[in-house]
């Protein structure tokens, strides 16, 4: 079976492009990796630093015309959390036009230019998309399903914890698989009954089994366009139809709750710590373990905010320090500096109490170490990287089983 060619879009530190050829079954033939908010790439000097610079994009996507971008056999990415609604239609345009700098429509602009569009897609995001906006839960995910549809894919998605597979952390993200309607997978999937491609014969369930569900599944069409479904979908209602795996085929959402089913060796903390490799710049100093242990302890007092009102204010209690013997708690982009934090991991060793390392850090996304250091990378930066990062061995196993099942029905 020959490599599959991939174009990864806001690559990061390059996540998505370890898991993938990791499997040797794929390779990225262009990647783009743009930070609006910053001058400083950092990313993307790490991404070049590990894979080399060529055919790799450091310009706003938005800039970059589709005829610019090579043709690939699957489009990969985690693409950012915003509010993904459709912002208007335009008499003389080709057809829908989101809101300006929502990176979704980027790829919808990709999807529909492409004259040789791309067989395959790959894509993770955070697990609330699958119930944003607040006032329309839902809506964001349909909008998503529904331009997808119309340009010729059917997607299957899944919302999965890392650690509920063995992985070293508890960190929940939706990925979502996109097959475009001329290729076989297209059309096993439609020869094939919903419940059974979920649960066992589709490529996210051979990657990550599931227990039989005992909830009958969900089932509804969206039928609107695109505007009328980002005004009108589950308007006033208070939860969202998607559920934590579904279909979606020709604009029929076929979804239900799945229980994951594994009985594998559970990876926990302690397994990826450094011990004895630790330097004291993240030892806490015995003067501020009270500052800790106050964030990170439960509340309940009177607060006055900036404009003067009173109000109670109450949280409960933090682990701490962090429990050894499980996968760790989820990675945030704040996890990097020396400050007390509520959020940050702190462990016990026998040297006394620290934070993680950014190898730690690394290791427990499933990069290979020092993946992001770099001259010019501090430490705090090279904790936001993971903060940001997905876990590389999940996107290895779905790569793996995507791989697989093409090889089959082809």
């Amino acid at each position: 079976m020959s490599k599959l060619n991939v174009c990864e879009l806001f690559a990061g530190v390059g996540g998505f492009r370890l898991g993938l050829e990791n499997t040797d079954h794929y390779q990225v033939v262009w990647s783009n990796q743009w930070e609006p908010s910053t001058r400083a790439q950092h990313a993307s000097w790490v991404y070049e630093a590990r894979f080399g610079g060529q055919n790799h994009s450091n310009l706003d996507i938005e800039t970059i015309a589709t005829n610019e971008i090579p043709d690939h056999d699957i489009l990969v990415g985690g693409f950012p959390c915003q509010d993904y609604s459709v912002a208007t239609t335009l008499k003389n345009s080709k057809g829908l036009i989101g809101k300006k700098g929502v990176l979704w429509w980027s790829i919808h602009r990709i999807l529909e230019e492409k004259k040789n569009k791309p067989k395959y897609l790959f894509f993770e995001n955070v697990d609330r998309l699958l119930k944003s906006p607040a006032t329309q839960r839902g809506r964001d995910f349909a909008v998503m399903l529904k331009s997808l549809s119309d340009l010729g894919y059917a997607v299957e998605w899944r919302v999965i914890n890392a650690a509920d597979y063995g992985m070293p952390q508890r960190r929940r993200r939706v990925f979502f698989l996109g097959y475009h309607k001329s290729t076989a997978l297209y059309e096993s999937l439609k020869t094939t009954s919903e419940s059974d491609w979920l649960m066992d014969k589709g490529c996210i369930a051979k990657a990550f089994p599931v227990e039989t569900p005992s909830e009958s599944p969900e089932l509804f069409e969206l039928k609107h366009d695109l505007v009328s479904l980002s005004k009108k979908f589950n308007l006033g209602m208070p939860s969202s139809p998607f559920l934590n795996t579904g279909l979606c085929v020709d604009g029929k959402v076929f979804t239900m709750k799945t229980t994951p089913d594994f009985s594998g060796t559970t990876t926990s903390l302690a397994d990826i710590l450094q011990n004895g490799e630790v330097t004291e710049d993240f030892f806490i100093p015995k003067e501020e373990l009270s500052k800790w242990a106050y964030l990170k302890g439960a509340k309940k007092e009177l607060r006055t905010s900036k404009t003067g009102y009173s109000y109670n204010y109450s949280e409960g209690s933090m682990v701490f320090p962090d429990a050894l013997n499980k996968p760790s708690r989820t990675i945030i982009t704040g996890e990097g500096g020396k400050s007390p934090s509520r959020f940050k991991h702190v462990v016990q060793t026998e040297k006394g109490l620290r934070r993680l390392t950014p190898v730690e850090l690394e290791r427990l996304n499933m990069f290979p170490d020092d993946h992001t250091k770099l001259d010019g990378i501090t430490n705090t930066k090279r904790a936001f990287f993971m903060g940001n990062a997905l876990v590389v061995g999940v996107v290895e196993k779905i790569g793996a089983a995507l791989a697989e099942k093409i090889h089959t029905v082809d």
